[in-house]
């Protein structure tokens, strides 16, 4: 065997060595990225389902209620929590901000009286009962009562439809 022969061979085996254990590495490198990844796994942050919207004493109102009993509608809370708190002659109760046909969002027109849905021309009475439009049935409420600290509190959690709308938790007597 020559030199020039010893030189290639040996150059043969280093690059066989080299690429041999280059796949070992990367291998275990990919391994233990997987196994590192394994003990932090995805989580999915949601906001809590309740949340406070005040005390009692702030939705005291002194006016007429309208043709359905609503004396006002306030959207404090339909941008950040989907929901419209509507305050009755004697009730409370939290309407949930999402049309009941296909999911949009109705809006408030205060000098009409009525919830709108730009989709598909739902409308809705002040107090969330459907008139008008192909939603199947009224809007959904949420849970609303009062917590230990007398505050009022929201849970969307707990969603009432319209058969369940005289169940205690889909409003709160004032």
């Amino acid at each position: 065997m020559s030199k020039k022969d010893y030189n290639t061979q040996l150059n043969r085996r280093l690059v066989l060595k080299i690429i041999g254990f280059g796949s070992f590495f990367i291998t275990l490198g990919i391994s233990l990225v997987g196994s590192i990844r394994f003990l932090y796994p995805r989580v999915l942050f949601e906001e809590p389902s309740t949340f406070k919207i005040g005390f009692p004493s702030e939705f005291k109102i002194e006016q007429d209620p309208d043709k359905n009993g609503v004396l006002h509608i306030y959207e404090a809370w339909k941008k950040e929590h989907s929901v419209w708190i509507v305050r009755g002659k004697h009730r409370i109760y939290a309407l949930h901000s999402k049309c009941t046909h296909l999911g949009c969002t109705p809006n408030w027109f205060a000098d009409e009286g009525v919830f709108k849905c730009p989709c598909h021309g739902s409308r809705f009475y002040s107090n969330g009962v459907n008139f008008a439009g192909p939603a199947p049935r009224p809007l959904d409420r949420f849970r609303i009562y009062v917590n230990a600290e007398g505050v009022i509190t929201i849970d969307k959690s707990m969603v009432y439809t319209y058969k369940d709308f005289d169940k205690q938790g889909a409003y709160l007597e004032i």
